[in-house]
Parts: structure tokens; C-alpha cells; sequence
């Protein structure tokens, strides 16, 4: 939980790095939310045809920019732009390099986007 509200309290954070447990921790509670809200919509009879809820609806608008931000420092943690998101407009093929690249291992040491997260104060890289 703590993953999910540090990036929600970095909401505008689009420079620096993200390790990818703080991606994936986020991302996974971020599903759970969603699921829930959509049963909750359900319940009530707030979803239309297409599947959307108001209380969905509403939260997807809210996490929009911390999703994209967290996103942005997934990407700068291995060295990408953020420029490379836009490769999931491509059908099928797009989503598939996404999710390579969010599963893949940092960059060790600073790159050109900031210090390694998963260094100490001292530089010495921390046991994960």
C-alpha cells in the first residue's frame, strides 16, 4: 500500500526514475481499486452499455496523471524516453514492447535521467 500512495503523492513526478516493484506495487493496487469500483457500479446500476461506471469512471480520471507519471519514471529507469509510451498505439505489437520494458531491470548506477532508486544515500546499491 505504501508503493501505491508514494506514487499518488508523486502525481506530477514525471522526471527521476521508478524502480519496478514501485511500478508493478502500483499497478496491481490500482487494478484491485478498479475492480472493486466497477462490482460497486454494478451493484448500484450506474454501469452503461460499454462497461463504464460512474465511480470507474471517476477513478481512472483521477489516477490518469499519476499512472502516466509513474510510467514516464518506469521508462527513465532503463534508460528510455518517455516518448516510448507512445509505441502502445501500435495494435497488439505496441503493448507487447511496453510490458518488455517494464519488466525489465534497471539501469545500474546513474543514468542520464537520475541516481539508481535502488541506491542507498551512499551510493552503495540497497538489497532488495
Amino acid at each position: 500500500m505504501d508503493w501505491y500512495l508514494k506514487v499518488l503523492k508523486n502525481y506530477v513526478g514525471f522526471s527521476g526514475r521508478a524502480r519496478r516493484k514501485e511500478y508493478w506495487m502500483f499497478t496491481l493496487f490500482n487494478l484491485i481499486v478498479s475492480i472493486v469500483l466497477m462490482l460497486i457500479d454494478g451493484a448500484m446500476g450506474s454501469m452503461n452499455e460499454g462497461g463504464f461506471g460512474l465511480l470507474s469512471g471517476l477513478y481512472s480520471l483521477a489516477v490518469l496523471l499519476p499512472s502516466l507519471a509513474v510510467s514516464f519514471r518506469r521508462l527513465h529507469d532503463i534508460d528510455k524516453s518517455a516518448w516510448w509510451l507512445l509505441i502502445a498505439l501500435v495494435p497488439f505489437v505496441g503493448a507487447i514492447v511496453l510490458l518488455v520494458f517494464m519488466v525489465m531491470e534497471g539501469t545500474r548506477g546513474e543514468n542520464r535521467f537520475g541516481p539508481d532508486p535502488k541506491s542507498d544515500e551512499g551510493g552503495v546499491p540497497a538489497m532488495a
